[in-house]
């Protein structure tokens, strides 16, 4: 895998150049994803003297077979938006890394300490069937705001309400992968919908859009269904 350093509507130095491969150490990157694509770096000039304190923008795009991850900053000059925006790339791939080795079963709780560990976890009897739960007292049921919470459920229930451009399926992806979340809420350009786009098991992307019912009475078909469908 190579490092490709592009410039947009400025010219790259040689000495930058080596300075990218000096700060974005290969190895590195490839333990903590062995899956790597490509790694490209692209540096642009903002010309506004009035900007000069971040003149300089650095974006570091790494593609593999799992999601895109990309990492930008802006600095008085292209070596300390890299340096940034090299840290941010590396904490987004960690978390990455993090994720993938949970998935794979890190911390899984042994099925002897299940009852003790997890409170109400169902008991299995000698014959290996699941045991009728006892009750001795009665789930105390609490309002907040528009729910009704049963024993110890959520104490804050906040809302809250963003003003959303529309935009296409592509920003929509790119935003998401921006401020590195697992899903990301906007209003599709082209169908004007309230839609989500979100991140699946298998390393690409699903998108679930809102249509309201045409019809009174027609069968709702409800917009909480699981997002890892």
């Amino acid at each position: 895998m190579d490092i490709v350093v592009k410039g947009r509507k400025t010219e790259v130095p040689e000495r930058f150049r080596k300075h990218v491969a000096e700060k974005l150490k290969l190895d590195k990157i490839q333990k903590l994803d062995g899956k790597v694509i490509s790694l490209d770096v692209e540096v642009s000039k903002e010309h506004n003297p009035r900007q000069s304190d971040r003149a300089d923008r650095v974006e570091i795009t790494l593609r593999s077979r799992g999601p895109v991850i990309r990492a930008e900053a802006s600095a008085a000059d292209p070596y300390a938006a890299l340096d940034l925006a090299a840290s941010k790339l590396e904490a987004r791939m960690r978390k990455q890394h993090d994720k993938r080795h949970t998935r794979r079963g890190n911390g899984r709780i042994p099925a002897s300490d299940v009852a003790v560990t997890v409170p109400n976890a169902a008991r299995i009897n000698g014959h290996g069937d699941i045991a009728p739960q006892r009750t001795t007292e009665t789930v105390p049921t609490t309002r907040m705001g528009p729910l009704e919470v049963q024993g110890e459920g959520p104490l804050v229930v906040r809302e809250k309400t963003h003003a959303a451009a529309p935009m296409t399926l592509d920003q929509a992806l790119y935003e998401m992968e921006l401020v590195g979340h697992d899903f990301y809420l906007f209003v599709d350009s082209d169908t004007n919908q309230p839609s989500v786009v979100y991140r699946r098991h298998g390393y690409d992307y699903g998108v679930i859009h809102l249509q309201p019912e045409a019809f009174v009475g027609e069968a709702p078909g409800g917009a909480g269904g699981a997002l890892g469908g």
